[in-house]
């Protein structure tokens, strides 16, 4: 059975950091590109971040680009998403989630509970 389990969210203010977590069980990681997904209140999930296999290739919504970093450690089983100089438009429930195939929906793609990112002076 697929886990995911996010933690490192927080109340953070604007331009501050944070470093989200996703321990991942029950498939083979090593494999596996990841995501990271993002769902504001009343809004529908927004993709922010993928990364390879292997780590060598990543991609980010242009929203996030040159703030966030994704990044995995295969021998942990971990996938890993740094946020720095935050925005209140950041502050959702953030996701890791598998990869999302062709005619799917992010409803439909194996993910985490999430961990909350509230960006708010």
């Amino acid at each position: 059975e697929v886990q995911l389990v996010e933690s490192g969210g927080g109340l953070v203010q604007p331009g501050g950091s944070l470093r989200l977590s996703c321990a991942a069980s029950g498939f083979t990681f090593s494999s596996s590109a990841m995501n990271w997904v993002r769902q504001a209140p009343g809004k529908e999930f927004e993709w922010v971040s993928q990364i390879h296999s292997g780590g060598n290739a990543t991609a980010y919504a242009d929203s996030v680009k040159g703030r966030f970093t994704v990044s995995r450690d295969n021998a942990k089983n971990m996938l890993y998403l740094q946020l720095s100089s935050l925005k209140t438009e950041d502050t959702a429930m953030y996701y890791c989630a598998q990869v999302k195939l062709p005619g799917r929906t992010w409803y439909e793609v194996p993910r985490g509970q999430g961990t909350q990112v509230t960006v708010s002076s």
